[in-house]
């Protein structure tokens, strides 16, 4: 393996993802042009591929597109923001797999639209594996202070990191296909055993003050430090989606897959998402359909008694 190689599989492995395991060993093998890795085989085969192009499909067929946005579009104030593939945390990363999102540009996309007086709600369309861990807590704080409603739709995949952000929404809808799950945290990392190819070694030596620079993950206590990292982020998506969806973090952990994905019938009765539904019919729904707060309720509920008053007075 060429240095370069050996960096960039190195810059991979430098975080802690919140993805399918097989993904994230996908794009390793991408990054590495490992193309003959049986993952890669494993990928084709659950027809992820297929239906991130149907997605990207859909989205084009939606709507005109919404003024200020890098990839959403608009149709009847309702802006589309879609969430497909691999969620990286900028631009530049997304060349380490196929089919990326930004969360960047997701993130700046829900800014137009909030922005825009043509969008009077926000549907987020969702087939993702997850992606890197990297500034999911601001989006998902973001998210759930939306000042316009958010409607979730699960397309496809609503994996890991992608489901942290889907739970912030007002409601979540999925496709009757689609599955949704996959909470926690996932570091991977290898350790040089023998020379490589070129008959090189390589060694790493951190400073006397820094053993926790590069835990080796063979040994207990770096296995240990590892397992305190990715388990304190755990704890900040438990308790970014129990804040979502308004149940308690102790649920979350007990009924919300415990790491597993859930199918949409599934899902809704364990309270992972609300409904089942098609993209259609959700886009053909009007702005009072999703969830409101309290105070707009009351506020729709007392224009409706005016306007019946004045019908009777005249």
């Amino acid at each position: 393996m060429s240095k370069d190689l050996t960096a960039l599989i190195a810059a991979i492995r430098s975080q802690p993802w919140a993805i399918l395991p097989d993904y994230l060993a996908a794009i390793e093998a991408i990054a590495a042009r490992a193309l003959d890795d049986d993952v890669l085989e494993r990928i084709a085969r659950d027809g992820h591929i297929e239906n991130v192009d149907a997605s990207r499909m859909a989205i084009a067929a939606v709507g005109t597109r919404l003024e200020g946005a890098r990839m959403s579009t608009i149709r009847d104030g309702c802006a589309v923001i879609p969430v497909i593939g691999a969620i990286f945390p900028r631009a530049s990363m997304v060349g380490a797999s196929t089919d990326g999102t930004s969360l960047d540009a997701v993130m700046r996309d829900h800014r137009v639209a909030l922005a825009s007086a043509d969008v009077e709600r926000i549907v987020m369309l969702f087939d993702s594996p997850g992606g890197v861990v990297s500034g999911l807590g601001e989006a998902a704080e973001t998210l759930r202070a939306s000042t316009k409603p958010i409607t979730a739709y699960i397309t496809g995949n609503g994996a890991s990191a992608a489901y942290w952000l889907a739970s912030q929404a007002s409601e979540i809808v999925m496709d009757r296909s689609a599955a949704v799950g996959s909470i926690g945290v996932v570091a991977s990392m290898s350790r040089q055993e023998a020379p490589d190819a070129n008959g090189r070694r390589s060694y790493e030596v951190v400073s006397t003050g820094a053993p926790m620079k590069r835990p080796d993950p063979s040994t207990e206590e770096g296995k240990a430090a590892i397992q305190r990292d990715i388990d304190a982020i755990e704890e900040i998506f438990i308790a970014d989606v129990a804040a979502g969806r308004k149940v308690t973090e102790a649920r979350v952990r007990a009924e919300f897959g415990q790491g597993a994905m859930l199918s949409a019938a599934r899902a809704v009765k364990a309270g992972m998402a609300d409904r089942v539904g098609t993209l259609e019919a959700l886009l053909s729904e009007k702005s009072g359909r999703t969830r409101q707060p309290v105070v707009g309720s009351r506020a729709r509920a007392s224009t409706d008694i005016e306007t019946r008053r004045a019908a009777i007075r005249s």
